[in-house]
């Protein structure tokens, strides 16, 4: 049953990452806002999470996964309900930046506990490389239900239906039993961790990482629309924005069949370093090639873009995971995440100040240099020791 709670824990944080995307094109006029109020909301959103990220880690490693399972699951519910009747930009901040620490509580109970229960804790890249399926399963589904809903029912009954989703695996997450640390948690041992350059540089890997998955989270259905009304001129509205609203989940199946592929890699955790800055050139190329198409090309690159995308962060999480015991994998997992979360609070920010006096379409330029610096970053971290390895 830890298994099953562990696999629905990534599934909600990909609920959660998905959301605003999801919702963007319904939101922004439901609030009054342009591109740059929406892009503050992303940075509020990752803001929450870098903070929660730091203090879910190491509560984790101090109480457990069952506590910090059960909080995320309801807390990320209650928070999804309070922002389906949010009717101002005001009004939808605050459920907004609360998101934050049931996603975080979410994100780290299933991504410590996921190379631990799969692969019996062997091959920790491979192990969370498959259960990161069911993160790119959460940000398939979520913007599929959400567009379909519009269709059917009001805005605040069809983001509600998110949150029922999200709340009922929390009785898996009451009735699991969970693996126990086999050493007691010391505050001075996880503080010891940020001198460590494994995990230093495994941070700045996710730093990159996750500008990048998150500016196409945030940004890809608003991109998909604005070449689309650009290149099919006089098209209807609604079916401009269920056609971008799709781009995200093609986005999503992209990045699950990356994963699945990746997770039956026996090297993958070995030579982890390798594979990531591989996909890293991949996404790369796909973003500058974004930069220069028309609308005919979206899906296309959109799907190359999730695939690319696909080993980084899990493999990110099984090369660090392999240097360093279980023990403290909840601390490191809380630093690195928060520093990653940092590239998002910024980047996808940034793309949308750009983006108010260019197009979305050109601003997406700024991750070219960030995929860069992550071919660099990985190739580095494949290189240093952790205190096992």
């Amino acid at each position: 049953m830890e298994k099953a709670v562990a696999l629905l824990s990534v599934f909600g944080l990909g609920m959660c990452f998905s959301l605003l995307g999801s919702i963007s094109v319904k939101l922004m006029p439901r609030l009054k806002i342009d591109q740059g109020k929406f892009g503050s909301m992303i940075s509020a959103f990752m803001f929450a999470c870098l903070v929660a990220s730091l203090i879910v880690g190491v509560v984790t490693d101090k109480v457990g996964y069952k506590p910090v399972a059960i909080f995320g699951f309801v807390a990320t519910a209650i928070c999804i309900f309070v922002f389906a009747n949010a009717k101002t930009y005001g009004a939808a901040i605050l459920p907004c930046v609360l998101l934050g620490f049931g996603a975080m509580a979410l994100n780290t109970a299933g991504n410590t506990l996921i190379p631990r229960v799969l692969y019996n804790g062997k091959n920790p890249a491979a192990a969370s490389n498959l259960g990161n399926v069911f993160f790119g399963l959460g940000l398939f589904l979520t913007p599929l239900i959400v567009s379909f809903l519009f269709r059917k029912t009001t805005y605040e009954k069809a983001v509600s239906a998110l949150g029922v989703i999200v709340l009922l695996p929390v009785i898996l997450a009451v009735m699991a039993t969970y693996p126990q640390s086999q050493t007691a948690f010391s505050i001075t041992s996880a503080v010891a961790l940020l001198k460590e350059p494994a995990v230093l540089l495994a941070a700045f890997v996710l730093f990159c990482y996750i500008s990048l998955e998150a500016s196409f989270c945030n940004w890809v259905p608003s991109y998909a629309k604005e070449v689309i009304t650009k290149d099919f001129k006089g098209i209807d509205g609604a079916v401009a924005d269920a056609s971008s609203q799709q781009m995200l989940s093609v986005f999503a199946i992209a990045m699950m069949a990356g994963r699945l592929i990746a997770s039956q890699m026996a090297t993958i955790t070995t030579h982890g370093s390798w594979y990531i800055a591989g996909a890293a050139l991949i996404a790369c190329l796909v973003i500058l090639a974004m930069t220069k198409t028309g609308a005919i090309w979206t899906s296309a690159l959109v799907a190359c873009a999730g695939f690319a995308f696909a080993p980084c962060f899990p493999t990110t999480l099984g090369v660090i995971f392999s240097k360093f015991s279980p023990e403290v994998h909840g601390s490191i997992f809380g630093f690195i995440f928060a520093v990653g979360l940092a590239g998002a609070v910024v980047v996808p920010k940034a793309i949308g100040n750009f983006a108010k006096d260019s197009t979305i379409q050109k601003s997406i330029k700024l991750l070219i240099p960030i995929c860069v610096i992550l071919i660099v970053l990985a190739l580095l971290m494949g290189k240093v020791k952790g205190a096992v390895g």
